[in-house]
């Protein structure tokens, strides 16, 4: 292998896609956003809407992928996944988009460590509820590296994933430690209940449904 290659190879992410769309989760719902969706994924949820981004994509240095954002022209950028951080290049990534200007955020599944993450991305921490079937990878670690400029989500799909989540919100003190997000498992937990039972219980959560599915039925590149 060439010189030049081994260096694209090191600095190189694999990627499933790269597209442009209506954020349709976390506070910045609504925002038009170029998404970088990086392949791989260490856990299996069984509500995953995304198992297509678990193997395959292609092989794209972080210039490629900064020359193919900067083509849309936007300035909000969201890395998601599969589970980006399973990549060990997604942080130079990260660093690179904020530092050509854009407005970055990250979801995570909160299973792998999040301490080595630029300060300017907005980390967007998805801790996983029993319903998953992966409430063990939680790393419970990363709770106190948030900061008020990161959010949590939680991903429901029962009254008992619900009564889960609630109490870890009070027992680590999640509501005071940065905004938090309840979001029902499309087709599994009805929305309207969910938000009955956050009024209920006057939680200072954020209720969402996913705008994106709304908008385009969650097709793939939207």
């Amino acid at each position: 292998m060439s010189a030049t290659s081994d260096a694209h190879l090191q600095n190189s992410l694999r990627v499933t896609e790269i597209f442009h769309s209506i954020q349709g989760e976390s506070s910045r719902v609504g925002l038009p956003t170029v998404f970088v969706r990086l392949t791989g994924c260490p856990l299996r949820c069984v509500w995953c809407d995304t198992e297509y981004a678990f193997s395959g994509g292609e092989s794209l240095s972080i210039a490629d992928i900064l020359q193919r954002v900067a083509g849309f022209d936007c300035k909000t950028v969201c890395v998601t996944g599969g589970e980006p951080l399973a990549q060990k290049n997604c942080l130079p990534l990260l660093s690179a988009l904020c530092d050509a200007g854009h407005s970055v955020s990250l979801e995570t599944s909160g299973a792998l460590d999040i301490g080595g993450i630029d300060p300017r991305v907005a980390r967007i921490v998805d801790l996983k509820a029993p319903g998953s079937g992966e409430e063990a990878k939680n790393c419970w670690e990363n709770i106190g590296l948030l900061t008020a400029h990161d959010e949590l989500k939680f991903v429901l799909a029962s009254r008992e994933d619900y009564d889960w989540a609630v109490s870890a919100c009070r027992q680590r003190r999640l509501f005071e430690r940065c905004p938090i997000l309840f979001s029902p498992v499309q087709g599994q937990l009805d929305p309207t209940q969910l938000a009955q039972w956050i009024l209920d219980d006057r939680l200072p959560v954020r209720f969402q449904l996913q705008l994106h599915k709304l908008l385009w039925d969650n097709a793939k590149g939207r």
